[in-house]
This record gives C-alpha cells, structure tokens and sequence, in this order.
C-alpha cells in the first residue's frame, strides 16, 4: 500500500476515533463504571508483591535490588505481546531485531550482551536455553499468561546461578484457582502477519484448579529488499574459491518471514501443589543478517528452535515459622534436524544443524523467620544437563542414533565428521540473610557455591542494604557476583566447508571454519549499582540506577592455531572461543513514572527512561575496544490516555543513539557505528465493545515509515547495520468470556 495510501487511511480512522469519543453519549453516563482498564494507581503499582528478587514476596522498596514490575494492565494497554517487545521499551536494554541467523533478535542489558547472559523464568523456573546457550527472545514469549513480569537488574548468581549475569527475567502467572476468565485474541496485519492466542481457566469444589493458554504467529515480514534497494544489490553468489552458484541475473527476491507458537499449563492442587508444563517454539530463517552475496534467500533454509518445560512444586509449613517449597523441572531445548545454512561457509550447499540441550533439576529450599526483624532462605540442588552440538551436516540429523553412530562424512571429502556430544552436572547451595535492623534500614547477605563436574568449584555473593532516611526517599546499595559456565555451543561447536581442493600432501583445504576448544573457564561478572527511588509526590515516582560492571575470562572469537584439528584436512584461518578478555561497563538509568487524572472521563500514565553507557573489552590483544551493540545514549518515552473505560491511546517514541556494531575500525579502539533513529509506535484500544466483552486494537509500529538500521556483526560477510522493518500494522479483536 502506497504511503500517501496509508496516511489517508489513518487519517480517516482517527477523524472516526475522535467522532466516537465526542459523540456517543452513553459512555458519559458510564462514567462510574472505572474497571481494571483504567489502570493500578501509582501507589498500588509501587506496592506490587515481587519474588524475584529475594525469592520470597516482599515489595520493590523492601529489596535492596533494582527491580521493575510490569503488570498485566501495562502489558495489555502498551500492547507487549511478547518478551521481545517489552525488552525493547525497558531502560538499559538494547535491542537489535532481526540481526542473528539463530537467535533471531539480539539484545543488550545494562551493556551485557547475549541472551545467553540474561535467565528466563517462567513462575520461577528456567525456560530459556536448558544447558545454558544462545536461545531466541521474539515473538515465542508471548505474555498471555502473565499476571506480570519481574525485571531483575544485575547479577544474581548467589540466588539462582548460572547464566544470571545482567540479570532475572521472570513471567509470574496467575494461581489456577484465581486466573481471570477465558480471552481469544485474533489479529491480522500487513506484509501477511497473522496471530491467534487464548487463556482460560477451570476450577471445582475439590480444589483442582486449571489454567491453560497457548498462541499461534506467523509473518512474511516487509521485502527490505525493495524498502532497501541499496543494501540488496543484485550479486553474484559466489564460493570462496570464486566459483558462481547463482548470477546476479538469477538472483531471489529477499525473504525473511518468522512463525511461533507456544502452549502454557498449570494445574494447582489446593495451595501446597503446583504442576506447570510450557512449550514455545520459534522458526526464522538462517539467512537473517548476511548480505545478499554471502546467502540465498530461502524459505527452506530455516532455524527452528522447541523448548518444552515440565515442572513440580509442592509447598509446605514445617512449624509457623519455617516453610519450604520442592521444585522439580525438566527441560529440552532441540532445534528441529532439517534446520539448515545456504551460504559462503557451506558453499552454498545445504548445511544441515542439530542441536539438543537438556536439564534435570532438583532443589529444595527452607525459609525461616527467625524473629520479626531476621529472615535466613537456604536451598540444595542438582543439575544434570546433556547437550548435542552437530553443525555443517551434509544430510539430517538421525535422531534415532546416538552422535556417534551418524557416520556422516564432509561434504566434497572422505573425511568423517566428529559430532561432539557432554554430558555433566552441578550440585548447588545457597544461604541468604535479611535483616531489618530498624523501621529505616535494611541489609542482605547472600552466597552460594556451585560444583560443577567440569569446570570446578564457583563462590558468588551478593550483598545489599536499603536505607529509608526520609519518607520518600529510598536509597539501595547492591554488589553482586555471577559466574557463567561456557554453553556447549561455544566449547563444542565445529564448523566450515570443503571444496574438494587438497594441498601438495593431500590433506584436503577447509576454510570458515570454528573449531572446539575443550579447555575454556567460565566467565566471571561482577557489578556494583546504587539506586534512589524518590516518590516527590504520590503520583509521581522517579528511580536513578548507576551501576559498574566487570567481566573477566571473557569468552570471544578469535584466530585458532588448530589448523590440523581433522585428521587428513588443513584448515586456513580457522577460528575458536577462548577466555581472551575482560569487560567493563558503567552507566545511568534515569526512569520517571507520572499517574494523572484529568477530569472525571479522562486520565492517564507518563512513563519514560533515559540511559547512558560506556565501555570497553579487551579481546586479549590488550587492547581496550569500545563496546559492539550498546548505545551510549537512549531514551524511550511513553504515554497512556483513557477516556474512561472505552477508549486508550498509546503513544510511544524510542530514541536510540549511534551504536558500535561488531565490525573493528583500522584504528583502535573505534568499531563502526551504526546511525542512531528514532521510532514512533502507536497503539489504540477501543474497549467494552459486544455488550462490554469485547477490544478493538489497532497497533502501528514505525508509524512515520523512518528506514532505520540495527547494529550488528563483526564480519565482512555479513550486514554492520541490518535494515530493519518499515511501517507495519496489526488490527486485533480479543474477546473475554
């Protein structure tokens, strides 16, 4: 649809908004009748429970940790559909859409990079990657479930271990017994984008009591190629040794469609037992990222990751003091055998991936109150993980074979390919002490210790204290230590091509390709951060959050002297992961939140948050780097505006400053920059409709058309700065029953 098309479109459609919110008279009449759409006041949003941060409930005030709670009101009236989107409006957080082959989006946290730095938990069980790697945050986090979502800012090893290095995200749902009624959502869009999702709940007199929800999502997403005619030229596809696959007169058009799902359970048994199963999968193509002359674009060449979760909890009262909870969880994370790479690196061959993570975890904790003023949470636990990583494949993956029994060759050679599988466990305990030493101050002492069968013993703390001198005034101090294991697809993965070339001894000639390294140490993080919540008025609350951060043992790319790593082959220029580097970051967070009410019909929220950071890595060559990924400069705005409860609009404008991307500079320490934008999206709900059941929405994203890019990869062979989406649209009708 023509621009000048589209304009004229929502010009009409708000000239319509606008005649119904003047005109329609009998929304005035119902004026009293303010439900949950208009929104928490700012008092009960600041007072809502959290138990991410201490693992047991206490309010934002009461942790000693920088803590944000987003309700399910907010998700709703700001239109988060997904993890991703909520992300990518939160301070401190970069976000990249679109830019990696296999995780899909890539994002940064307060200047920590990687998903695979950041735990997810759904109820406060993992169900990000289960053996700790890379796993997508997109549009397979759908928030149907969520009651609310907890944003735990730092690192929190000494709570939860592994991976919690920026931080905890956690998706709280509803008990089963008090889960809202059954909603449908159907939506549809431009460039074929389609989503359905439901939530429902049952209970009876026996104290059973089901929640179930799940979500479908497709997309074809815009053709950058002709909204970015300049970056996908027409090229010659064309293999390292210069041989042409395809001319440039044969080129494909560009595609880069993405479909999910997900499916959510929870089945409460009375207040002690809890079973939760959660499923989500994501599929985007491997092409995502690369140029037009290092890829083809082809729907078959995709990456399909399932994650499936099944957990247990039983709660229980030992003495009215001391309580505990068992939490028992599985979870396998598989990316489906005919996900596959067409580019420069498999000479534009298929190159089939496998990859299999799984986790078998037991913990149990005791929380004793000791007196009024002392709290002491203790846990024990067992991981047992196992994680298949089989890259560069000529055919499929046989599930129904171990890795050694696949006997799969490279292709172009006789040489057989090593499909390297580990298998190994962790034993964890943990003890934190709160304290409240009086009505205006407050500490925190937490450590635990993890063995790990392969990577040895790992002691992090984490220490903390809230100091209240004046009634609106909260001033937090908060160290934290985390540890990161490295994940099997940076010690395990191995891949590159052949082109059937030998050298004067016969060896055959492998080039693009990683080798393993079986030697790495885990990564150490740790941050110091000083936060002020200041509530001047009771409809105002502003939060500052400074903070410095430390990585050492930092696990990068770099060149690898294993040249002769497969017996009968020699490989040029190949590269591995190793504990090269040391880390460091500090930074702002200034966030402000304002509740206003105009009049009787009309009120609102002002939500917004400006961030600054700053860097630099050493990637082992001692040189001080600036930071790929981050903006130094960012602020994200925000605005809800009701009238009553039947009409909310959603305004909301992301400024994002010149960001490094992957890609060094001749001269250190520079990197490229990516050009800083500025996007608008806009979201309208037309509420109560079909006898007060029903909500009309209407979401734009890039509603002035801005081409904008997203930072991304360090290589010549892929894009510095990924074009990202033009305006696109959704029109939804959700339905409660």
């Amino acid at each position: 649809m023509p621009a000048a098309e589209m304009m004229s479109h929502l010009r009409s459609l708000f000239i319509s908004l606008a005649i119904l919110v003047c005109h329609t008279p009998t929304w005035a009449a119902d004026s009293g009748d303010m439900s949950h759409l208009l929104g928490l006041s700012l008092e009960e949003l600041i007072n809502t429970p959290v138990v991410t941060a201490s693992r047991q409930s206490e309010t934002r005030a009461q942790s000693p940790a920088h803590i944000i709670v987003i309700t399910r009101e907010q998700i709703r009236e700001r239109r988060y559909r997904n993890l991703a989107d909520l992300m990518e409006d939160l301070p401190g957080v970069d976000f990249m859409r679109g830019t990696k082959s296999s995780a899909y989006n890539n994002f940064a946290v307060q200047g920590y990079n990687g998903s695979n730095k950041i735990l997810v938990m759904l109820d406060g069980v993992r169900v990000g990657h289960p053996a700790g790697g890379s796993f997508p945050v997109a549009e397979n986090f759908a928030l149907y479930p969520a009651k609310q979502v907890e944003i735990l800012y730092g690192p929190a090893a000494a709570l939860y271990g592994a991976d919690a290095v920026a931080g905890v995200i956690n998706i709280i749902s509803d008990r089963a017994a008090d889960a809202p009624g059954a909603t449908v959502s159907l939506s549809g869009g431009n460039f074929g984008s389609r989503d359905a999702s439901f939530m429902a709940s049952i209970k009876n007199d026996s104290k059973l009591a089901l929640s179930m929800g799940g979500h479908w999502q497709k997309s074809d997403r815009a053709p950058l190629d002709q909204y970015y005619p300049a970056d996908f030229p027409l090229v010659d596809a064309t293999t390292f040794a210069g041989t042409v696959v395809v001319p440039a007169a044969a080129r494909e058009d560009y595609v880069g469609n993405i479909s999910s799902n997900s499916l959510y359970a929870r089945l409460d048994v009375g207040d002690d037992l809890t079973f939760g199963y959660y499923r989500n999968q994501f599929r985007s193509l491997t092409s995502t990222g690369d140029k037009p002359a290092t890829a083809i674009y082809s729907e078959d060449a995709f990456w399909d990751t399932l994650t499936d979760t099944l957990y247990g909890k039983y709660r229980f009262n030992l003495t009215p003091r001391l309580s505990g909870e068992l939490v028992v969880d599985y979870s396998v994370q598989e990316v489906d055998p005919k996900s596959k790479y067409v580019n420069i690196y498999t000479a534009f061959n298929d190159g089939y991936e496998y990859v299999r993570g799984e986790r078998l975890a037991i913990e149990q904790n005791l929380n004793w109150k000791i007196d009024d003023r002392h709290r002491v949470l203790t846990g024990l636990g067992y991981q047992d993980y196992y994680a298949i990583e089989a890259h560069s494949l000529p055919s499929p993956y046989n599930t129904s074979l171990d890795p050694s029994e696949q006997a799969l060759i490279y292709r172009n050679t006789t040489l057989p390919i090593t499909i390297y599988d580990s298998d190994f466990h962790n034993v964890s305990f943990y003890a934190q002490l709160q304290s409240q030493w009086s009505e205006t101050f407050s500490t925190m002492a937490g450590v635990r210790h993890d063995q790990h069968s392969e990577y040895g013993g790992s002691l992090n703390t984490r220490l903390g204290g809230v100091w209240h001198p004046l009634d609106r005034h909260y001033f937090k101090l908060l160290y934290g230590e985390a540890f990161r294991a490295p994940s099997p697809e940076e010690s395990l993965s191995s891949f590159g091509s052949f082109d059937g070339s030998t050298d004067i001894d016969g060896n055959y000639i492998g080039t693009g390709f990683r080798v393993p390294n079986f030697n790495l140490a885990p990564e150490k993080a740790k941050t110091l951060s000083l936060t002020w919540d200041w509530r001047p008025r009771p409809e105002l609350n502003v939060v500052v959050n400074g903070y410095l951060s430390r990585i050492e043992n930092l696990i990068v790319t770099q060149p690898s002297t294993a040249t002769d790593s497969i017996p009968g082959a020699v490989l040029i220029y190949p590269e591995s992961k190793g504990n090269a580097g040391e880390e460091k970051h500090s930074g702002i967070d200034l966030m402000a939140h304002y509740c206003f009410q105009l009049n009787p019909a009309w009120s609102g929220d002002l939500w917004g948050s400006a961030s600054w950071v700053s860097g630099s890595i050493d990637e082992g060559n001692g040189v001080d780097w600036d930071l790929s990924y981050v903006a130094d400069y960012k602020v994200k705005l925000g605005a809800t505006l009701r009238y009553l409860d039947r009409v909310s609009i959603t305004p909301q404008v992301l400024w994002i400053g010149d960001t490094n991307n992957g890609r060094k500079s001749g001269t250190a320490p520079e990197r490229l920059s990516t050009p800083g934008y500025t996007l608008t999206n806009l979201h309208v709900g037309w509420h109560k409709l079909f006898d007060g059941n029903a909500t009309a929405w209407l979401d734009i994203y890039n509603l002035f058309d801005e081409r904008n890019y997203a930072a991304h990869g360090s290589g010549s062979r892929t894009f510095f700065d990924m074009p990202q989406q033009p305006r696109t649209w959704m029109l939804s009708l959700e339905y409660q029953f």
